[in-house]
């Protein structure tokens, strides 16, 4: 459809950035939203306009996710447009790593290609990951990089962190740190406590992810930087940032899925595909992380998709690599916000719409006159069990595999043109 105009009636307009919730309709014009409102077909829509009947459900600016690792870009995109992820930042743990102004355009050139999800490229902290030399964080902003993580694993070394966000400051740039003291990690693979012992397993102490944060916490208020702490999974960490907000520390975070929908008890029986770093909480903190969405303590949601392959994950759970894919599931299982009473549907949809793409700086997220028009049309209640096998892409180690959900994205629009569409009359 892109370069013809096309009229999206008859919907519940959802724009988490402007309070907008209610009946409507949006007119898009090629790549661009011209005009979106309550009263915009009232008539019959333009002549020469194509019409898309959206039967009263919900149309909202494209999902954006602020945390995928890329395996093959083809299976991702595919992925991400069946969830309803029109934008999406990518770690920098890629063959070649994004420590060079080359990669990034490599990258960003690739993702173009592909012509579905806009992606948009981390830069690595530190030269190939290592965690010692700081890569050129200014040349990589400039190329393209929208912030700088180094991904998967914590900068553990404090003096270079200390100078990752003083250099990164002076360009105005965020640090996004996975929060895990690595020496006390070393060798765990689940969180340590009752689960961990009955099972046999290596456990993680959950201090290591709170010692991080208070770490990181002082060196940002030591270097005025901009720091960003990844899928916090813990009651303390989350205490630790709502703390270092009160005070004036520049801290913002995230969380996954995983982190308020599950708890430990999901690995059951060695399932390696509830087998993620950070690892699964308890139910407390579980429950902490809920109250720090509901609180605003921790401002948007990422889907930490995270592709393995079949060998990989069918291994002793102590061998089995972590990590579980979430692109196609972000939605539904963010709506549980909702469904449980948690949040009201615009604040969960703010989560994964203009709150993660206000924190990476990009033109996403929201309906606007002139902007990009990028769109899913789902329906919230309609239920459905996650059946990993089924999930486009080329991985399926989901772990909300079998999991009943509500929530079901129907259509993904991006610069314009439908990319992915259920093939379910809406």
């Amino acid at each position: 459809m892109a370069g013809n105009k096309v009229a999206y009636t008859n919907a519940r307009l959802l724009d988490p950035a402007s309070g907008l919730d209610g009946p409507g309709g949006i007119l898009t014009n090629g790549e661009t939203i011209t005009d979106f409102g309550p009263k915009l077909f009232d008539k019959k829509p333009p002549k020469g306009t194509d019409a898309v009947d959206c039967d009263g459900k919900c149309l909202a600016p494209g999902l954006v996710d602020m945390r995928i690792e890329i395996g093959n870009l083809a299976a991702t995109a595919a992925a991400a447009v069946s969830g309803g992820v029109t934008s999406a930042v990518c770690l920098p743990n890629t063959d070649p790593v994004i420590d060079d102004m080359s990669v990034v355009e490599f990258v960003a050139r690739r993702a173009r290609k592909q012509g579905k999800t806009k992606v948009y490229p981390y830069g690595a902290v530190t030269k190939g990951l290592a965690g010692d030399e700081l890569a050129e964080l200014g040349l990589l902003a400039e190329s393209g990089a929208v912030a700088f993580t180094d991904g998967v694993q914590a900068v553990a070394n404090a003096q270079v962190m200390r100078r990752a966000l003083s250099y990164a400051s002076t360009f105005g740039l965020m640090i996004v740190q996975h929060p895990e003291e690595s020496s006390l990690a070393a060798g765990g693979v689940v969180t340590a406590g009752e689960t961990a012992t009955r099972l046999g397993l290596f456990g993680i102490p959950a201090a290591a992810e709170v010692i991080m944060v208070e770490r990181d916490l002082r060196l940002c208020e030591l270097t005025g930087g901009r720091l960003h702490i990844a899928h916090v999974s813990t009651a303390n960490a989350i205490d630790a940032v709502r703390r270092g907000k009160d005070r004036g520390v520049n801290v913002t975070c995230d969380t996954a899925p995983p982190y308020f929908a599950l708890n430990e008890t999901a690995i059951g029986d060695y399932r390696t595909f509830a087998k993620l770093s950070p690892p699964l909480r308890s139910e407390d903190d579980r429950r902490a992380v809920v109250e720090g969405l509901k609180d605003g303590a921790i401002d948007a949601i990422a889907s930490d998709h995270t592709p393995r392959d079949e060998e990989s994950k069918r291994q002793p759970f102590a061998q089995a690599a972590p990590g579980g894919i979430g692109l196609g599931t972000l939605l539904a299982v963010s709506l549980e916000l909702h469904h449980n009473g948690h949040m009201e549907l615009l604040d969960v949809i703010k989560l994964i719409t203009s709150a993660p793409a206000g924190l990476m700086g990009l033109t996403a997220g929201r309906l606007e006159k002139g902007g990009p028009a990028d769109l899913v049309l789902f329906d919230p209640d309609e239920g459905w069990k996650v059946d990993a096998d089924a999930l486009p892409g080329k991985a399926q180690n989901s772990p909300f595999d079998g999991r009943p959900v509500q929530g079901r994205v129907l259509r993904t629009v991006i610069d314009g043109r439908t990319v992915f569409d259920s093939g379910e009359d809406p």
